[in-house]
């Protein structure tokens, strides 16, 4: 796959707070927009200053008192506005009062909210930890909570954590951008000989590949039942204190594919869960390249919620702990989920070098020998991934016909409607609205058929971007047709982990 040329001016600037790794910002809505970034846009869309949006404020209501300050309190939700001023706001800014009263309930709402789900943080605290003491049983290296004993915390099966660490990342995966090429007959897999050396690893059971390739098609809200009757049986042999690797291999999968469904269902706390135990089924099984897969899974989970420096931990561990003699495949995974969370980030430049560093890795796949679980990567799916990624980066020119061709080349409604929102925004970067609204169009109708939650938000995000040009007849037609359509969105549901259905079984997998 060619990698765009990333020397292009950004359409947006690159200044993104810092956030600790596993402390993940408040859930971005899929409602109403909250007043603060609703106002941000308008002013900023039509070029005005805070003094500027106050000095018209106080000509249309007659009275000099409103202020830049007080514009900047409104903006940053340390205040609400009251009725009168959110009146003239509506007039100045030309906009229905009713958008601003109902982005001035969400941020009261918000104000009330207590914040993200603790039982979400914990998950994602446990991950990480997880993930230390899984980089140091594939690495032999220490995690920081054990530099002061030599002894890398060994990673069982029965809980899947490793001592508590700090969110620092390893120092071995300190840019996750450094070129990787298989050196080896092992380096296809990135685990342990199983097999005449240069074979292929053993494929995984036909009801792992079925379920895979139904995955594409259906979404995660659909397909969470009929997903847990499935895996729950191939999870189930792990479970014996007499597992081979084969058994802790089948089942590393098969709690990975869980995860993925109930992530798509939007039960994050499950799916966090339930890679969290794939990371250790993987461990166990000394499957290196699967490891890294989960974490690449979850590095994806957690930028989509906005919770990027953790993605980003969370990738270049997996980078760290894959080895360069890893599948090229999966460098190129990982690399692609480092620089999307580098471009939610604000950090273009370590966006750009893994761009570059995942088209050179891609360039070196040995398709014949990579796992089975990789096979969905092909170039058709790098290319759609780069195509977000720039768009991420406000690369509009260089992200539009990545995603235009994704949009058109995805065979499910989920990937449609995903890559869709994506494109919708490019557009509105390159101030073309009647095409984001088609593409918003298409893809809120993809959205209604994926039963992907993930897809649902991803359009949801969008809208806030749309409301900027609420002037234009076919903004209004997209914002009428999504309220009237919302009913038929998929929700999030909660999706039981799948447990053990034999009363012989033994631990907690």
């Amino acid at each position: 796959m060619t990698v765009p040329d990333m020397s292009a001016p950004s359409h947006r600037p690159s200044t993104a707070p810092r956030r600790p790794a596993g402390q993940p910002p408040a859930d971005r809505a899929a409602g109403p927009p909250t007043l603060g970034p609703l106002l941000v846009a308008l002013r900023t869309a039509r070029g005005w200053s805070q003094l500027g949006l106050a000095e018209r404020l106080c000509a249309a209501a007659g009275l000099p008192t409103i202020t830049r300050h007080e514009v900047s309190r409104w903006e940053r939700e340390r205040r609400i506005p009251a009725d009168f001023w959110l009146g003239w706001l509506a007039a100045v800014l030309a906009i229905p009062a009713e958008e601003l009263a109902a982005a001035a309930a969400a941020s009261r709402t918000a104000a009330a909210d207590p914040g993200p789900d603790p039982g979400l943080l914990r998950e994602i605290r446990r991950l990480v930890r997880a993930a230390h003491g899984w980089l140091a049983a594939a690495t032999g290296a220490a995690t920081p909570a054990t530099r002061t004993t030599g002894a890398a915390p060994p990673v069982t099966r029965s809980t899947g954590a490793a001592a508590p660490t700090t969110g620092a990342a390893p120092p071995a995966a300190s840019t996750g951008t450094e070129p990787t090429r298989p050196t080896g007959p092992t380096a296809s897999t990135g685990t342990e000989p199983t097999g005449p050396t240069g074979s292929a690893p053993p494929a995984g059971p036909p009801e792992l590949a079925a379920l895979r390739r139904l995955a594409v098609l259906v979404g995660g809200v659909d397909l969470g039942p009929l997903g847990r009757e499935r895996l729950g049986p191939l999870i189930d042999p792990a479970r014996r204190p007499d597992a081979g690797r084969p058994e802790l291999r089948t089942a590393a999968e098969a709690t990975q594919l869980a995860g993925w469904l109930a992530a798509d269902a939007g039960d994050e706390i499950t799916a966090l869960s339930a890679y969290r135990r794939a990371l250790d089924l993987a461990g166990a099984a000394r499957d290196h390249a699967l490891g890294a897969y989960v974490l690449a899974s979850a590095s994806h989970l957690l930028a989509g919620r906005g919770d990027a420096v953790t993605a980003l931990l969370l990738a270049r561990i997996g980078r760290a702990g894959l080895g360069p003699a890893g599948p090229a495949g999966m460098h190129a995974l990982l690399l692609h989920r480092l620089a999307f969370a580098a471009a939610l980030d604000g950090r273009p430049e370590l966006a750009g070098a893994a761009l570059a560093a995942a088209g050179r890795a891609a360039a070196g796949r040995d398709l014949a020998s990579e796992p089975g679980w990789l096979r969905w990567l092909d170039a058709a799916q790098l290319s759609a991934m780069t195509g977000r990624c720039l768009a991420a980066l406000g690369r509009a020119q260089l992200a539009e016909p990545l995603l235009a061709a994704a949009v058109r080349r995805s065979a499910g409604p989920r990937g449609r409607a995903v890559y869709g929102a994506w494109w919708a925004r490019v557009w509105l970067q390159l101030g073309d609205v009647e095409r984001a609204c088609a593409a918003a169009d298409a893809a809120l109708l993809c959205a209604v058929r994926s039963g992907s939650v993930h897809a649902a938000t991803e359009l949801a995000r969008l809208r806030p971007r749309l409301s900027v040009h609420r002037a234009r007849p076919c903004v209004r037609r997209h914002l009428d047709a999504a309220r009237t359509i919302r009913v038929w969105l998929p929700r999030p549901v909660r999706l039981v982990e799948c447990q053990p259905t034999t009363a012989s079984s033994g631990g907690n997998g």
